[in-house]
């Protein structure tokens, strides 16, 4: 049963019809959520899925717009003009809201300043694959191996800047190895190489390699969260491989610092809310992201933690977009 005011479920339908019937009111008009990214993927799926829950226990109109361009930029740059009585939320993630404001020398909009957190939703893990023509089994074997043959340390990654790209650097200060990045233009293009034995190691999202791990094309070694991802028992952890490196990504919402507090309290309850229903906790799963509920303080904080982990990683690469 949904409701905004009390974040356990209340029990009687009428009572929480009633707290849906305010909270509708309180919206006044359509409420936008926007992706910086096209139709399709993954970050418009996980804002369809949540935009769908709203509408039906809101009782307004959601819309999804697809701001795509500059990796999520130009949608930023829209969502900080936002109105205060404009029901904008923008989904934004570690790429927009960390890394672009550190390697850009203008990105049109500060992360801070122009913009409420409201609820993280997913978080997603990296991984490192291997080619089977790789003669190892285990990330330990792994570093062995690159260090006997550091001419074939090539970390291959989806994107020039992305969150994989330096977690492969940060991969590497932890194993002593020093990788040659190599930048692909999406995961499709990197897991092409990866299978026809162009490159020995790939760096992505969990999500984006689990396919070809499960169909035995590929070889996850290891993943970069603390505890093993619930639709891949088989793949141990790098602290459980020895090694002590955690770093995940993450989905979330934020609103226009134009909006009223209260209404961002309201909005972060209702996506909490959406976010604690078995269906969309089963379609974040069936995408292999790991759902997660917040609130707007909650979010704020795990923000702050994030940049201060990954600030000085992407500082030290000297990365110039």
């Amino acid at each position: 049963m949904r409701s905004l005011f009390s974040w356990r479920l209340v029990a009687g339908f009428s009572v929480a019809l009633a707290s849906w019937g305010v909270q509708a009111a309180a919206l006044d008009g359509t409420l936008t959520l926007v992706v910086g990214y096209a139709p399709g993927g993954g970050s418009d799926r996980v804002a369809r899925v949540i935009g769908d829950k709203l509408h039906s226990a809101l009782g307004v109109t959601v819309v999804v717009e697809n701001v795509a361009g500059a990796g999520g930029r130009i949608a930023a740059q829209q969502v900080r003009r936002a109105g205060a009585n404009q029901n904008v939320l923008m989904l934004g993630n570690p790429a927009v809201m960390v890394v672009a404001p550190l390697v850009f020398k203008d990105v049109g909009y500060d992360p801070d300043k122009d913009f409420v957190p409201v609820s993280r939703v997913a978080d997603y893990q990296f991984a490192v694959a291997v080619g089977r023509e790789v003669p190892v089994r285990e990330w330990p074997h792994l570093v062995a191996w690159l260090k006997a043959n550091p001419e074939k340390a090539n970390f291959g990654v989806p994107a020039a800047g992305s969150l994989p790209h330096f977690f492969g650097l940060m991969l590497g200060d932890a194993v002593k190895v020093a990788p040659q990045i190599v930048s692909y233009r999406g995961s499709a293009p990197l897991a092409n190489d990866l299978l026809g034995g162009q490159l020995p190691v790939a760096i992505d999202t969990l999500d984006a390699l689990y396919a070809q791990h499960a169909a035995g094309k590929v070889r996850i070694l290891a993943m970069s969260g603390t505890q093993r991802a619930s639709f891949a028992k088989d793949i141990p952890t790098f602290r459980e491989a020895g090694f002590d490196v955690a770093a995940t990504g993450w989905n979330a919402f934020f609103a226009p610092a134009s909006m009223p507090p209260a209404k961002v309290q309201l909005l972060g309850q209702a996506i909490r809310t959406a976010m604690q229903d078995a269906s969309v906790r089963k379609a974040f799963e069936t995408m292999n992201l790991t759902p997660v509920l917040s609130t707007p303080a909650e979010t704020a904080q795990m923000l702050k933690t994030f940049r201060a982990q990954w600030e000085p990683v992407v500082k030290r690469a000297g990365f110039v977009p």
